[in-house]
């Protein structure tokens, strides 16, 4: 009885959460908060000038800002420039996971119709291997591409369950955040840019990410092999006797129809 009445109540409250996002995004924009979150330099000094409730301010900053388009490499920079590294480890692992979080929540749940019609077709191929084998896949795309925003999108308008996304997430964060934070203040100068000496180990950091793609690569064409030639594989119809016998009638002798 009380449905039809529910839809409208649930569309306004999409509404009201899309209106107080972007009141948020327009009020920082005012009081300069995105100038501040500009370069790792002038987000560092910001914190740094906050002392102890930095903490806070990074984090929140960090998981309400970068889904919506503030780079989250610019706080991920600024943690190992201002604290030890296993702090800016802690820090940088607490806002990307809340800032994935809000990114996926937001799409699933608040602009699902606006975000699906937005998502890159390059995105799309992964489709199949999250429909099969949903954990590894989100692993291997956080792995590989890290926080961008409509990643979070792409996964809230997945079929992904939330803990899933969760989980696979947070293992797929752990190296590349680990050797930020740990190799972070030797890298990158207060400016955020790449110390001379740092060309090095950038360049072995992208070999490793360069080897993990080609091994994920395979390993995602041998699952589709596996799964198209397993005894629960769907059942496939030749051309004979699909031309003779519709797919939703029943066969001779009053067998069931074949079905996907």
């Amino acid at each position: 009885m009380n449905r039809p009445k529910s839809i409208p109540s649930l569309r306004f409250a999409k509404l009201g959460v899309v209106a107080l996002v972007l009141t948020v995004l327009v009020i920082a924009h005012q009081l300069g908060v995105f100038a501040r979150f500009a370069e790792p330099k002038t987000l560092a000094d910001s914190l740094v000038a906050m002392g102890v409730w930095g903490y806070i301010a990074f984090v929140v900053a960090y998981t309400l800002l970068q889904p919506f388009g503030v780079p989250g490499t610019i706080f991920i920079v600024a943690a190992p420039l201002i604290w030890p590294w296993h702090t800016a480890f802690a820090l940088s692992m607490t806002g990307t996971m809340g800032a994935s979080v809000v990114g996926f929540t937001f799409a699933r749940f608040v602009a699902k119709d606006w975000v699906s019609a937005r998502i890159p077709a390059r995105l799309h191929k992964y489709d199949e291997s999250l429909r099969r084998n949903a954990f590894p896949t989100v692993v291997v795309l956080r792995l590989l591409l890290w926080m961008p925003p409509m990643l979070h999108a792409f996964f809230g308008v997945s079929k992904v369950r939330f803990w899933t996304h969760f989980w696979g997430s947070l293992i797929g964060y752990l190296p590349p955040l680990f050797l930020v934070s740990y190799l972070g203040g030797d890298m990158f100068d207060l400016s955020g840019n790449i110390r001379p000496g740092a060309w090095p180990v950038l360049g072995g950091l992208v070999i490793a990410s360069v080897v993990i793609a080609v091994l994920s690569r395979l390993y995602e064409r041998r699952f589709l092999q596996r799964s198209a030639t397993s005894p629960d594989a769907p059942a496939q119809v030749d051309s004979a006797q699909s031309a003779n016998l519709p797919a939703d009638s029943p066969g001779e002798g009053g067998t069931e129809p074949l079905r996907d």
